[in-house]
């Protein structure tokens, strides 16, 4: 189960600025990227060599105050079923109110370890004032100001005392997820991929706990398919159902190699697959774009490569990915989708010999050196692909801190003209001699 902690309490209590002091402001999955800033949901926070992800529930509800409530009551609920542990914020100005005893008596039957985060803990008469809220039940209790930070760190030290370092999937064969929004045709995907031959659906042992992972094997091809998609029953309010279906995408981006992101062709790239994108740009796993239900667009307005084109554009600078026109209930070009899936996971995998880099590196560089910074030059030596289970390299300089940040666009460009690295996220050192 992906290491998820989520973030749950009423509205006001500071909800996001604990999450932002927690992922880093920058480190936002939506920020830099146009249009999404607003988004920020779900991040990363790493602390004493433990990573998990950190989802904000508040940025999931938009309703009026009194589905507000049910819509937290729901969150809180599937927050107990998803997250690997739940951080309950109170505010210690406000003291304790009665949505904060319902959650409460919630989170306390369920299953999952609970820390209760009373927030705008100052000073010492507030202190003083939080003492009520141990009359909560919860034992993990810590007093913070997540405006300043003060508090934090214990937090943290807790909770990732709990966390477990991610044991993968124990198989050796590829693991292919279908991520995507809701209502995209996931389902419809991964039936017409399973079709009605259920004998070549074995579940991996172990993972009796949905997502559901299946052994895939026909036509020559076997791998595990992560589905996502259509487990919960239908829920009546959107949010419950946006919040659950990312919840379920972070899962399937951990467990997988490579992700095959459902948009629905009628609705374009939306923020929210942008965000599942650069998550799992963040956590270096294989890409492929499946712009679904092609079958319903007037091809006279919008051709193949013009959507393409749009796509690419949206997602730079990772734009080299594969982006593939199916129709999942038609069964067309389904089986392209799963080639396209296949040749990523090799990309991932892809070595390239030291003397290959070198030879073809350097010659780029000298034919195109990098602009000088405060008048000096940085002066590439050699570059090697580190040992990681993605595509990564270092590039030994004598002056690291003087390449820019263009010029190590460059650079991954020219790898990936030169060898195939499609829907593969890379990374681009620069180290010291």
């Amino acid at each position: 189960m992906g290491n998820i902690v989520a973030i749950v309490g009423r509205p006001n209590v500071g909800k996001s600025t604990l999450y932002n002091r927690l992922v880093g402001m920058r480190d936002a999955i939506t920020d830099d990227f146009s249009g999404v800033t607003r988004d920020r949901k779900y991040g990363f926070c790493e602390w004493n060599g433990k990573r998990f992800t950190v989802v904000d529930t508040g940025g999931f509800v938009h309703a009026s105050d009194d589905v507000f409530e049910t819509a937290i009551r729901g969150q809180v609920k599937i927050a107990i079923e998803e997250a690997a542990a739940i951080l309950f914020m109170v505010d210690a100005q406000t003291g304790i109110t009665d949505l904060d005893e319902e959650i409460a008596k919630v989170l306390r039957r369920g299953d999952k370890p609970v820390f209760l985060v009373v927030n705008k803990v100052d000073n010492h008469n507030n202190l003083m004032e939080a003492n009520e809220f141990w009359g909560l039940g919860i034992e993990n209790t810590f007093f913070i100001a997540s405006i300043s930070g003060s508090g934090t760190g214990d937090l943290l030290d807790a909770v990732v005392e709990l966390i477990e370092n991610e044991e993968p999937l124990e198989t050796e064969l590829p693991k292919f997820a279908i991520v995507g929004r809701p209502n995209v045709g996931k389902s419809s995907l991964t039936n017409a991929l399973l079709g009605e031959e259920r004998n070549i659906v074995t579940p991996v042992a172990g993972t009796t706990r949905d997502p559901i992972h299946s052994v895939y094997n026909k036509f020559g091809k076997e791998f595990v398919l992560i589905d996502t998609a259509g487990i919960r029953k239908k829920t009546k309010v959107e949010e419950d159902l946006e919040f659950y279906s990312v919840m379920r995408a972070i899962r399937a981006v951990e467990d997988a190699d490579v992700c095959l992101l459902v948009l629905d062709a009628t609705l374009g790239l939306e923020s929210q697959d942008l965000n599942i994108l650069r998550l799992a740009q963040k956590r270096h796993k294989g890409v492929v774009i499946l712009v679904n239900k092609w079958d319903l667009i007037e091809k006279e307005t919008n051709t193949a490569r013009d959507y393409e084109a749009a796509i690419k554009k949206r997602i730079a600078p990772f734009s080299d990915v594969p982006v593939l026109f199916i129709s999942a209930l038609d069964k067309k070009r389904i089986f392209q989708a799963i080639e396209a899936a296949m040749e990523v996971y090799d990309n991932r995998s892809r070595r390239v010999k030291t003397s290959e880099l070198n030879e073809l590196m350097m010659a780029v560089i000298e034919a195109t050196p990098p602009p000088s910074v405060h008048s000096r030059h940085p002066k590439f030596k050699y570059v090697t692909q580190l040992p990681t289970p993605f595509p990564s390299f270092a590039f030994f300089v004598n002056n690291p801190n003087y390449v820019r940040d263009s010029y190590k666009q460059f650079l991954e460009n020219q790898l990936r003209k030169h060898f195939n690295f499609k829907g593969v996220p890379m990374e681009v050192y620069m180290r010291s001699k």
